[in-house]
């Protein structure tokens, strides 16, 4: 379990901003976000005011601007933990698309697949 709750604030002028608080005071998270198994580049995390909160800022790139469904899982690097995920819809738009939910769950398939060959890798 990560030691990050994160809380999304906007989405504007392509650029996802959430509210990251950590449990206790210390340095920013080291957070990735991936679409379709590739890192998105060019996010950032800035600290607000106060010691334990920080801004996430994700810029969506283009490639995933388009027809289907588009999902983002932002992960807590230093265990490896899901801090949260957003989706994008574009096109024909079912009314409950079951579609983001199916690309929801191959994206944190993907996390447990890593996640267990390091396992692998680090116990042997």
């Amino acid at each position: 379990m990560s030691s990050y709750s994160l809380t999304k604030t906007r989405f504007k002028d392509g650029i996802w901003e959430g509210l990251l608080i950590a449990h206790e005071a210390g340095a920013p998270p080291e957070v990735s976000v991936r679409l379709r198994d590739r890192d998105v580049t060019g996010v950032t995390v800035t600290q607000t005011g106060k010691e334990t909160e920080f801004v996430l800022r994700i810029p969506v790139p283009i490639e995933a601007v388009g027809d289907g469904v588009q999902t983002f899982l932002i992960s807590d690097m230093t265990d490896d933990s899901d801090l949260g995920s957003f989706s994008l819809i574009a096109g024909e738009v079912l009314d409950d698309d079951i579609r983001t939910e199916v690309d929801l769950l191959r994206a944190e398939l993907d996390m447990l697949k890593r996640a267990f060959r390091r396992h692998c890798l680090e116990t042997t």
